[in-house]
């Protein structure tokens, strides 16, 4: 019985390390300014509503943001300068 529980352990250890690895994504370098730094930024630029999203691909991040306008904006900032790309 306890051959049947061992067994059966490893077969779901084994099943689950290949999705347990999909999910490992790059991550900001060490050296990266604060994401509170860079929404700050997002935050005084003029006409700023709220932000609506904010992704970490390809090495930066992407601000989605509205306006008072109601116009979407969209911009991408070096996260080792907090600059726009």
């Amino acid at each position: 019985m306890s051959r049947f529980i061992l067994a059966t352990s490893v077969a779901v250890l084994l099943a689950a390390g290949p999705a347990l690895a999909a999910d490992d994504k790059p991550l900001p370098p060490p050296n990266a300014k604060k994401l509170s730094e860079i929404i700050a930024k997002v935050e005084q630029r003029d006409g700023f509503r709220y932000v609506d999203e904010v992704d970490w691909d390809s090495g930066a991040y992407t601000v989605t943001y509205y306006t008072a306008d109601k116009a979407k904006v969209e911009i991408t900032y070096d996260p080792v300068t907090a600059e726009p790309k």
